[in-house]
């Protein structure tokens, strides 16, 4: 006989298939009994077709296809015989699924087994229904299965329950159907049917309102006193697991009370006492009682409010933290961090058994630990609770530091009652964990020391003091700089001492080997070298005594090979060596970071508001001060900066940032703001210049670095602006142009001609079906780099237009003035018009076109209107 005919036995196949010694060999063995099966088939052979089903089954479960016996396994279903048809039901379940067109013919065997006479054979039925049926399939087999839920033969209900889970999951429309009869099976003493029956209305309960409805009215009790049954029951060696009486059905019990608890006070109330009892009497030595003991918690935190109950299953979680057992302790974990918003006081009873699993070996339960000492934060525990994370900091796992640092600097930026103990926190984790920092977070300490004033020189002495011990530490080195840089004199004059600390001694020549240090270290980035450099400028002019030495440090960069450190270099090697007059007030100390601005910044919670009357509000921790608003901080969306510079028209912020004149008209409650002077920030901090002069955007002054595309700090940015790039523009009949480091210029620079006469066409800058505005432009003669625009805003709408204003936003290479607005009500259909002139500035002119981003904002029929569009259609050789 051939070895793989349709005659081989299935043991035989088996064997040779694992006889084979590789891959392609094992191949062609299936391929040739697969050949064999497809030639049985073919001829129609009906005393070896189970036996090829059997081998086609095992074939199937090696992963190659065996789609060619699907119907082979139709025809054994419809055979009389228990075993052809055991045979076929479960290659059904194998080979087929609930997407197989084929299964449509299946149907009818299925209802004319589900109604035979064979008890078995109806079991075969409902085994493959549950697992196949398919929503078409359950609306028609329904009635048999809901038959067969009372049926004599426990065995056969057991199937029909489960078959009935599945077709309500598939037609839920079809609960209703089993309302009464999965009733009936709760009153079942087999516990197999029970465990069903109880499955079967937790599911119904989950898909009908009134499935729901009726198990809380007529069947609460009757599953309270089975519980109840259940977990006094004496010793039953057929159900006991670990000296606990059928675990399975506890479990069960407890999901379907959970369901009929949840939202409703009165079952509440009927299973309190079950529920405690459970929780109390349940043993938690083995893992069969640690399972009931965590589906009792969950009832228990799911149903309706009883605070001893509560307490009592917090103290279970509290006690899974104390388990050997990872996955009990991580569950517990999982469980106290949705308990903590029903109970947080009996929750935070464990925090110190919380903590230590901050400190466990397994990585799963470190992270969820963290996560949930994070929510037990509150302003009575923050201190406690920060200490123990910072004492684990400095011993944790590398790879775990991130975590934790982040969570810590969360936990003090949010909690901290005073700003001592923030900074000391703070320069702590920078110590500890500085490379692990983001940059946020110390640009948010620079902030906070910014605007601590009592405490300048406590905190730069205890930066230096860090220094000595971290100096690996990237975050901690920058901050400490700044600081030094900024506060150098306080060192060393030991100024603003506090009772907790003990004096030091540093010498000018101290601060300033720090420094050198930093920005000499193999391990400093680009940024800290920058932030060092700025610092040394600013401590020539602190340390008089030390400024040959620093100008001997800096001048060693004039030929580095990284752009944004030369250009440094030579600027303040330039300061230093030929600027002596203005080099104190250039560097004096930077002014107070907006606190409040900056935090608003980082929750996003500042938002571009048409009118001050609708700025959002910003909830600030610690009594921080709300801030202005600043009607077109997002406008542009190109203040990245995290930090703002330092406003210089109360909150200002576009101004400060982009060089943008927003002192926009807006006449409601007939109040005209006027325009803004041209008097630059910078010109005034430097008392330099008058307000006369045509005014250099403070954006300009500030971007050298991202001119030479360098990603530097904004806060070091800020701390020294690069001075190359401030070019001194001139307006029609000014005085001397102003050279912000040589004074006045002997010879005023020839003005470029340009044809004044040019005529530019008027431009359509943005239509809606609301509203036209249209652009007129003329140049300022003699001054080609100056266009000035006539806005006209007409109405094309029927409906009057009230409380108009009119903004816009240009990028950094752009200034961009806006006069006050002709008025603030624009007639409708057109009757009239509002007009306002722009005078925009183009640094680079001939080179890049303009560019703007409009937003418009007005009343009509007392609601309020935004548009907003960009324009870049201007003429060219503006």
């Amino acid at each position: 006989m051939n070895p793989f005919s349709s005659g081989t036995r299935l043991r035989d196949m088996i064997r040779a298939i694992r006889a084979c010694k590789t891959a392609a060999e094992e191949r062609a063995v299936v391929r040739k009994e697969c050949a064999a099966i497809r030639a049985a088939i073919n001829e129609n052979d009906q005393d070896y077709r189970h036996r090829n089903l059997a081998k086609l089954m095992f074939i199937h479960m090696l992963g190659y296809p065996t789609h060619f016996g699907q119907m082979e396994c139709l025809k054994l279903i419809a055979s009389s015989g228990f075993p052809e048809k055991r045979i076929g039901y479960l290659g059904l379940m194998l080979l087929l699924d609930e997407r197989q067109e084929v299964l449509m013919l299946v149907t009818n065997s299925l209802k004319q087994d589900l109604n035979h006479s064979n008890q078995y054979i109806v079991g075969l039925a409902l085994c493959a229904l549950g697992n196949i049926c398919s929503a078409e399939m359950a609306r028609d087999l329904a009635p048999e299965v809901e038959r067969l839920l009372q049926f004599r033969d426990p065995n056969i209900r057991k199937k029909a329950a489960l078959c009935s889970i599945r077709i309500i999951k598939k037609v839920p429309e079809l609960a209703e159907n089993f309302i009464n009869p999965a009733a009936a099976l709760l009153k079942e003493k087999h516990h197999g049917v029970l465990i069903t029956g109880v499955q079967l209305c937790t599911d119904l309960c989950k898909v009908s309102e009134d499935a729901l409805e009726y198990f809380r009215k007529k069947c609460t009790e009757g599953l309270v006193k089975t519980l109840k049954d259940v977990v006094n029951s004496p010793y039953a060696p057929e159900y006991d697991i670990a000296g606990i009486t059928d675990p399975f059905l506890h479990i069960r019990l407890l999901k379907l009370l959970r369901e009929l608890g949840q939202g409703d006070a009165d079952a509440s109330e009927c299973m309190n006492d079950i529920l405690a009892q459970v929780a109390t009497k349940t043993e938690s030595n083995k893992n069969a009682g640690n399972a009931i003991l965590y589906e009792c918690v969950e009832t228990i935190m799911s149903i309706e409010d009883n605070g001893g109950l509560r307490v009592l299953a917090i103290n279970i979680l509290g006690r899974f933290l104390s388990n050997r057992d990872n996955n009990i302790r991580y569950v517990a974990l999982n469980m106290l961090m949705k308990a903590i918003t029903v109970d947080a006081q009996a929750v935070q009873r464990h925090r110190a058994t919380i903590l230590e699993c901050v400190k466990d070996s397994d990585a799963s339960i470190r992270k969820r630990a963290l996560e949930l000492v994070y929510v037990l934060v509150n302003e009575s525990n923050v201190k406690p609770l920060t200490k123990e994370l910072i004492d684990y900091l400095e011993v944790s796992d590398e790879e775990f530091k991130g975590d934790l640092t982040a969570k810590i600097c969360s936990i003090v930026a949010k909690f901290s009652p005073e700003k001592i103990w923030y900074i000391d926190q703070m320069l702590k984790v920078l110590s500890e964990a500085g490379n692990f920092v983001k940059d946020e977070v110390w640009h948010a300490v620079i902030v906070v020391i910014s605007n601590a004033s009592d405490l300048h020189g406590y905190t730069v002495r205890a930066l230096y003091r860090a220094l000595q011990l971290s100096a690996e530490q990237e975050s901690l080195v920058r901050v400490a700089i700044w600081c030094i840089g900024e506060y150098g004199d306080l060192l060393v004059n030991n100024v603003g001492m506090i009772d907790v600390e003990d004096p030091i001694t540093v010498t000018e020549s101290d601060a300033v080997d720090v420094i050198e240090i930093a920005i000499k270290h193999h391990t400093s980035d680009l940024t800290t070298k920058a932030m060092a450099m700025v610092a040394l400028l600013k401590l020539s002019s602190r340390f008089p005594s030390c400024s040959e030495r620093i100008k001997d440090i800096v001048v060693q960069y004039k030929g580095s090979l990284v752009l944004e450190l030369q250009q440094r270099s030579i600027e303040m090697n330039s300061i230093i060596a030929k600027h002596q007059n203005i080099r104190s007030t250039l560097v004096e100390r930077m002014p107070v970071l907006d606190e409040a601005t900056f935090i608003g910044k980082r929750a996003g919670s500042i938002q571009a508001t048409v009118s001050p009357s609708a700025g959002a509000s910003i909830n600030l921790p610690n009594g921080v001060a709300k801030p202005t608003a600043a009607p077109l901080v997002d406008l542009l969306d190109l203040g990245s900066d995290d930090v703002p510079a330092p406003s210089s028209s109360g909150g200002d912020l576009l101004h400060d940032l982009l060089g943008v004149d927003l002192s926009t008209a807006s006449t409601q409650s007939g109040v005209n703001h006027a325009p803004k002077n041209g008097t630059n920030v910078l010109l005034d901090l430097l008392s330099i210049g008058s307000p006369t002069q045509s005014s250099q955007s403070v954006s300009d002054m500030l971007s050298s670095s991202q001119d030479n595309k360098t990603p530097v700090s904004p806060l070091e940015g800020l701390s020294s602006p690069s001075l190359n790039s401030i070019q001194p523009t001139s307006s029609a009949g000014a005085a001397p142009v102003i050279d912000l480091l040589d004074g006045f210029s002997s010879n005023p620079p020839k003005q470029e001609t340009e044809n004044n006469g040019t005529a530019y066409p008027s431009v359509v800058a943005f239509e809606s079906s609301n509203l036209k505005m249209v652009f007129n432009f003329s140049k300022l003669p003699g001054n080609p780099q100056t266009t000035v625009i006539e806005a006209t805003f007409t109405n094309l709408s029927t409906n009057i237009y009230s409380d108009f204003i009119f903004q816009a936003a240009v990028p950094k290479f752009l200034q961009l003035h806006l006069d006050p607005a002709s008025g603030n009500t624009l007639p409708a259909s057109g009757n009239g018009s509002i007009t306002q002139t722009l005078r925009v500035t183009n640094s680079q002119h001939g080179k890049k076109s303009l560019v703007m981003r409009i937003r418009i904002a007005y009343k009509m029929n007392n609601k309020d209107v935004l548009e907003e569009g960009q324009i870049s259609n201007f003429p060219r050789g503006l």
